[in-house]
């Protein structure tokens, strides 16, 4: 908790949420932290069978994740659990990132070991369920991926039940690492999951019926290399994001 509170002190964004206090029970001998009251969750939004996304509303959020993600990672800040439940909306509609018990500061410039047990199943990147010790950006762009392409498809992607699955899940959609990759990144659980014949890349094909263009901004985010995934100012420059929106769109639906 003390590094939880340490870092949300460290950011100041409107799409990240604000730690407005801390209160202690002298009762309980507890630590309570205090943020603004957020009326709804996008897990729980996305979850609502009479509610539909729409692109602009889908642009709208995540151009909002996206800006949240700058943030943080310019203040060297990774995440690590970004998914639906973790994604607070007001009832202005602004979303808001939260929850940063996972959270951790990194050093783009210097390589330091982490733990490779982070991030929701269903939206970890394949690097992690690889056992890699060492990452940065890239582990919380995969999950912005994962939650883009669920929001347009109004399900999650791929809901493994267990590591080995998601890696296939992943495997199947996103195609199987290059022998390239293998040599380059040496991870710890490489010679125990490696597949045995290729997979090639889906994505295409699996989401044709998106709009056209969220497909390029899905193809970089789930980008089976990292490295290859960019930055969330990159992801922010795509042609997928709108140059002005209400915020005001997304409350389109019945509350």
């Amino acid at each position: 908790m003390a590094r939880e509170i340490h870092i949300l002190r460290h950011l100041d964004h409107p799409n990240v949420v604000k730690l407005q206090g801390l209160v202690t029970s002298r009762m309980s001998c507890s630590l309570y932290l205090v943020f603004e009251y957020m009326v709804h969750d996008l897990a729980g939004l996305a979850a609502t069978p009479e509610i539909k996304f729409t692109e602009p509303q889908v642009k709208c959020y995540m151009h909002q994740l996206l800006s949240g993600l700058e943030h943080c990672h310019n203040r060297r800040v990774l995440h690590r659990d970004v998914k639906g439940s973790n994604l607070l909306i007001d009832e202005e509609g602004i979303l808001k990132i939260a929850d940063f018990g996972l959270a951790s500061f990194f050093d783009p410039d210097r390589k330091q070991r982490m733990t490779s047990r982070v991030v929701t199943l269903w939206y970890r990147p394949p690097e992690l369920l690889l056992g890699a010790t060492e990452y940065g950006v890239g582990v919380d762009l995969w999950s912005a991926g994962c939650i883009l392409a669920e929001l347009l498809a109004g399900k999650p992607i791929m809901p493994g039940r267990n590591e080995i699955e998601q890696l296939h899940r992943i495997y199947k959609l996103c195609g199987s690492p290059s022998d390239e990759y293998w040599k380059k990144y040496k991870l710890h659980n490489a010679t125990v999951i490696k597949p045995r014949e290729p997979y090639r890349r889906r994505i295409r094909e699996t989401f044709k019926d998106f709009p056209p263009s969220s497909l390029p901004l899905i193809e970089t985010l789930l980008a089976i290399d990292p490295a290859e995934r960019g930055t969330a100012t990159d992801a922010l420059q795509s042609e997928l994001q709108m140059p002005t929106l209400s915020f005001h769109i997304i409350l389109m639906y019945s509350l």
